[in-house]
């Protein structure tokens, strides 16, 4: 693979981000939602928790960008998010904790068939939405990134989508390119919604960008604000407060050294 090239840099997508407040629908799981919502908050989109499936479709028509998270997958959410991926094509699909529990593992199987713009997750949930392992230990990976490259680039293929792979390098591919996201900080892993809501940023940026654009600018964005704010922090507690002040203080300067180390 070659190195992926980023159609918009970063500082221009997260100027473009704070400008257009873009509208992000959330049908994410019952544990994260208040954090997701602060996040996407605090890096200057406008979070709606809309996940009923008579207004799902309705929403998802009008919103910049959906995140679709198995965390907690009920009935009514499944439904929600059918009917929401058929009114957008700006969403991303979260596959939390598949492969070993069936009724989410079946559904992100079914999801990613409707082609959402972005796939993310950490690198055993890519591995087993491309059917070559059993998933991890709950929603902890036990693979690291660089392992599930080759699925990534599978889905990707497959499916027309970008697909990020969280871990202690980030590594995104459209299935011919990739680039990797160095940075960010052990503590994020002890939060939670910490992976959930990197998933909500990137269906903000896919409001105001294509979603190669989108997918690294978050990943940048949060592991510049993952780094600041374990510098200033003692523990998880207090990580998660200083994260939020993080995500709200970053500014375009702050990523653009970031982003052309990178590219």
């Amino acid at each position: 693979m070659t190195v992926l090239s980023i159609p918009v840099p970063t500082d221009e997508a997260l100027t473009r981000l704070r400008a257009a407040t873009p509208l992000v629908q959330c049908i994410t799981n019952s544990v994260v939602t208040n954090f997701t919502a602060n996040a996407l908050l605090a890096v200057g989109a406008a979070p709606a928790m809309v996940d009923l499936p008579e207004e799902a479709g309705i929403f998802a028509g009008v919103a910049d960008g959906v995140l679709v998270n198995l965390g907690t997958p009920n009935a009514q959410q499944a439904d929600a998010a059918r009917v929401a991926v058929a009114a957008t094509d700006r969403w991303v699909l979260d596959p939390v904790a598949i492969g070993t529990l069936p009724v989410r593992t079946a559904m992100a199987a079914e999801l990613v068939r409707a082609r959402p713009a972005i796939v993310r997750g950490n690198a055993s949930e890519i591995i087993a939405l491309a059917g070559a392992g059993t998933g991890g230990r709950g929603v902890d990976s036990v693979a690291g990134s660089e392992d599930a490259l080759e699925a990534a680039g599978q889905i990707a293929r497959e499916h027309g989508t970008v697909v990020a792979v969280s871990g202690e390098v980030d590594v995104i591919t459209d299935g011919a390119r990739v680039v990797r996201i160095a940075g960010g900080d052990r503590l994020l892993t002890l939060v939670t919604g910490g992976g959930c809501s990197l998933g909500a940023t990137m269906a903000a940026f896919l409001g105001v960008c294509d979603p190669v654009s989108a997918a690294v600018s978050a990943s940048v964005v949060h592991a510049v604000a993952a780094e600041r704010a374990a510098a200033g922090c003692s523990g998880p507690g207090s990580f998660a407060v200083a994260f939020l002040d993080a995500l709200a203080a970053i500014g375009p300067e702050d990523v653009r050294d970031r982003v052309s180390s990178l590219a």
